[in-house]
């Protein structure tokens, strides 16, 4: 086998975790070569973008049945490249409906599989411990509770600590101070959710602008996401600073509440200390399939870590200005603010020190 590495990241978060596990893995191997599938952030750390992670970029399960025919395509093709790379070890980012299938293929190959950022099994579909037991040669777990759910299932599982803890400059963040008139939207970062949300959003801005009159909106672009895209979707009549993607924590830590798309962001605000309203609307066939197998209370990462709702969660028809303003208004005119940064406060403390990424680059070059 070669000294590679195959990494497969499926979105735009996976991306940004994976570049941290090549940055690390690259510093303790000079001469590793990493390559796979990834994205701009994983480029730049020197990693080989065989695929790219646009090509992935699927939602729901309504949308992936859709686009069967270039899956498939893809995952053929991916399988030739495995064959002729041989890398010494595959590592799986999240992702799963699409890396369930490398992994197949990677022990086809006799290849170690590790997969880092585990598929949220504790959440729906738990009979996928089954498919991880035989499949995966070791799941590194980022998240406190997902070690002892695992053990309890028959798995054995690393817990390396979140990467979010490295990839933000928290100490230095600490430093800025919360502007009270400040409120972040983030939309999301698929084309989708932002043409489903962002009315929304703004729309609750108007309402909550009525009682704050100073009040200042700003969102936050994702990478990939076009600025006329967002500005073609925002009103007129209430200025609106779009802010690049490498400014997000500075924005967010000055903000004093945030509407998010759940997902990733959602932790990122909670790390900070910002009290967030989490929104989401998803297709009909989805949201019918997850009514079935869905298991847990929350959706959020922060109200799943700490076992109650924290960031108020509004979904599907929910998810609209009248109900996302008055989650606003509570967060910025009561204290109910304050009793939510206390809360998170002790997230920050459960989810440990900085080093995930260190960690799981030691584990998979030692045994790999």
């Amino acid at each position: 086998m070669s000294n590679a590495i195959w990494i497969n990241a499926g979105e735009v978060s996976g991306d940004m975790h994976g570049a941290l596990l090549v940055k690390a893995l690259r510093t303790q191997n000079p001469e590793l070569d990493c390559l796979g599938m990834g994205g701009p952030a994983m480029h730049e750390q020197g990693f080989t973008n065989v695929f790219d992670i646009s090509e992935l970029s699927l939602m729901g399960v309504g949308e992936v049945l859709g686009h069967l025919p270039r899956i498939i395509g893809l995952l053929r093709r991916l399988y030739v490249q495995l064959k002729k790379h041989r890398p010494k070890a595959v590592v799986l980012i999240d992702a799963p409906d699409f890396n369930f299938f490398v992994a197949r293929m990677a022990k086809r190959l006799g290849i170690p599989v590790f997969y880092y950022i585990c598929p949220q099994v504790w959440a729906w579909r738990t009979g996928r411990v089954k498919f991880l037991r035989e499949k995966v040669d070791r799941v590194l777990c980022i998240l406190p509770f997902e070690k002892a759910f695992l053990a309890r299932h028959g798995l054995d599982a690393e817990y390396v600590g979140h990467p979010l803890t490295s990839q933000m400059p928290l100490a230095e963040l600490d430093g800025i101070e919360t502007d009270p008139n400040q409120l972040l939207l983030l939309p999301g970062s698929r084309k989708k959710e932002i043409e489903t949300l962002l009315p929304e959003f703004m729309q609750a801005a108007q309402k909550v602008r009525k009682t704050h009159p100073d009040l200042q909106v700003s969102i936050i672009r994702a990478p990939g996401v076009d600025e006329g895209f967002l500005r073609s979707h925002l009103p007129e009549d209430i200025p609106v600073e779009i802010f690049e993607p490498e400014d997000r924590y500075e924005r967010m830590k000055k903000s004093a509440a945030v509407v998010a798309a759940s997902g990733t962001v959602a932790l990122e605000t909670a790390l900070l200390g910002v009290p967030t309203v989490v929104a989401y609307r998803m297709s009909l066939l989805t949201e019918l399939v997850g009514r079935l197998l869905v298991k847990v209370k929350h959706i959020s990462l922060p109200n799943l870590i700490l076992g109650e709702e924290v960031f108020p969660e509004l979904l599907q028809r929910e998810a609209n200005a009248g109900e996302i303003a008055a989650k606003v208004n509570n967060f910025m005119d009561t204290s109910h603010g304050d009793e939510t940064r206390q809360k998170l406060a002790e997230l920050r403390k459960m989810l440990g020190e900085p080093g995930a990424p260190e960690r799981a680059a030691e584990y998979i070059l030692s045994h790999s």
